[in-house]
């Protein structure tokens, strides 16, 4: 027996898993060589070593070498042999259970039977919801597991080899696609391997990224909750051939990547039968149902925010004076900005005619009263800007615009300044009394009545007197009578403003309430 040399060797053991890309690299450093101590395979024990059953075990020394004066050692031939035994049962594995094998008939010993496949869903990434043309798209794998009795074999027969994996195209695989696929993609796109094991149990998990249809209802836009629907089922076997079993009850959600304009709340599956039209046949098939909401938090900032505020400048058009010119101008670019809005709505949601969102009914409505607005203002100016000489004020007018509800709306009219309006308040006092201004006696009366005589100059003077006097009284009536009708106008904006202004309140609350009592908010 030879002593035991200290010796470090680097091993690195490659599992591979056939041929995948997933593989282990464990760097092991020995600081004994066990396997060489005596040119023999001392102080291996295939039961103390964790043997993966189902793998390549490939072992390779890169490089050996001793410590600082120390001698170099050799690996035994034997290590190699025995490493080589499993890879060896594998390929075996390989040949014996593919020969005769046709992955074309299904996996049953009787015509009769039926296989039964065992089937789940993971969703990985909710990628899009398009509303406009009512498409879901999502990443996801599908979970498939199956029995197929002419795929067993014996692991004392291939050195306890249990399991492998083997390319999904060389054996039989359901015929599973998505029924509502909206693109034309129906079936798994990428097949990857299968993991057989010894015992028949196939199971095969490919990823698929799937655009499926989905009835968008977009009358709580933004605050909206969808019910999209994905239905799997075999294409070609009814349910005597195929039937379906659910691995999970709901979507797997552990490796679910979270998007950022929609939530999962549920995502639940169920099983169904149908029988169409086409066929005889009772054709089995898993639905999944993804309830999902629409976080609404880029709509609100971006869409609503902006439209309540535009819409509140539909009052400040009633506040503005009569005098100014920009009324007509305000609600022009009020009722563009709104449309503005609608077109970008109408983008976004499906062109359907069955419902049509809130706040696009918010909009509407905004845009009628604008209008509405619009008409109302042209008649306030028309109203602000009449005369004696255009129109006369009838009595009703009088009563109802300058008298009753200018109390009801609190406004009051300012009283004349007698200290430096003296003279212009029979104006005023002809607005509210009109009373009959009294001409003075005739001056062919006063000379009769005193007996004495004027000269035909001062006569002529006091005619001229008389003249501006009456010309005075027609324009202080003339001006009473004009700032009644501006006073008129006033009030009909004051009007107008209260009503938009209880409008666009009920408005906002009209948005907001019904996706609130629908628990959507």
């Amino acid at each position: 027996m030879r002593p035991p040399v200290q010796c470090c060797v680097s091993f690195i053991f490659l599992i591979r898993v056939d041929n995948l890309t997933d593989g282990l690299v464990a760097l092991v450093t020995l600081s004994q060589c066990p396997l060489l101590v005596g040119g023999s395979t001392a102080g291996y024990s295939r039961s103390s070593t964790p043997w993966d059953v189902g793998v390549t075990l490939k072992a390779a020394m890169l490089r050996r070498f001793a410590l600082r004066g120390g001698p170099m050692c050799s690996p035994d031939p034997s290590w190699d042999a025995l490493l080589n035994t499993y890879s060896h049962a594998e390929e075996q594995l390989f040949r014996d259970i593919f020969v005769g094998y046709n992955k074309w008939s299904r996996p049953v010993p009787n015509i009769s039977d039926v296989v039964i496949v065992k089937f789940g869903l993971s969703i990985a990434q909710l990628i899009d919801v398009d509303e406009k043309n009512q498409m879901m798209t999502t990443n996801v794998w599908l979970k498939q597991e199956w029995n197929d009795y002419k795929l067993r074999w014996n692991p004392a027969n291939y050195n306890n080899v249990t399991s492998i994996r083997v390319p999904s195209e060389m054996i039989w695989v359901p015929d599973i696609v998505l029924y509502n696929n909206a693109d034309g993609e129906f079936a798994v796109t990428h097949m990857t391997k299968a993991h057989l094991f010894y015992n028949g149990k196939v199971q095969w998990v490919p990823p698929a990224i799937y655009k499926s249809s989905c009835s968008i209802d977009v009358t709580f836009f933004p605050f909206d909750q969808q019910n999209c629907k994905m239905k799997f089922g075999s294409w070609t076997y009814d349910k005597a051939k195929i039937d379906l079993e659910r691995i999970e009850k709901n979507v797997d959600l552990k490796d679910y990547w979270e998007s950022g304009e929609w939530a999962i709340i549920n995502a639940v599956g169920t099983y169904n039968t149908k029988k169409y039209d086409c066929c005889h046949e009772i054709y089995p098939d898993i639905t999944y149902f993804f309830i999902i909401r629409r976080l609404p938090l880029f709509y609100t900032i971006n869409l609503i925010i902006p439209c309540l505020l535009i819409s509140c400048l539909t009052v400040l058009v009633f506040y503005l004076p009569s005098d100014c010119g920009e009324k007509i101008t305000l609600c022009i670019s009020v009722l563009l900005s709104l449309t503005v809005f609608l077109l970008l709505i109408t983008e976004i949601i499906p062109s359907t005619s069955l419902v049509i969102p809130l706040i696009g009914e918010y909009l509407l409505f905004t845009m009628i009263f604008v209008t509405l607005s619009i008409v109302i203002t042209v008649f306030v100016l028309n109203v602000h800007h009449r005369s004696p000489s255009t129109h006369k004020m009838p009595r009703w007018v009088r009563t109802v615009f300058l008298d009753f509800i200018p109390r009801w709306l609190f406004m009051k009219r300012p009283a004349p300044d007698e200290k430096d309006h003296h003279f212009l308040q029979p104006r005023y006092v002809s607005s509210r009394v009109n009373p009959s201004p009294l001409r003075p006696p005739k001056i062919d009366n006063l000379m009769s009545d005193s007996g004495c005589s004027i000269s035909p100059s001062i006569l002529r003077a006091l005619d001229g007197v008389h003249y501006i006097a009456d010309h005075l009284r027609a324009e202080d009536t003339d001006f009473s009578v004009k700032e009644d009708w501006k006073y008129v106008a006033m009030v009909i904006d004051r009007i107008f403003l209260w009503m938009f202004v209880i409008v666009c309140l009920l408005g906002t609350i009209g948005l907001f309430l019904p996706p609130w009592l629908a628990g959507m908010i």
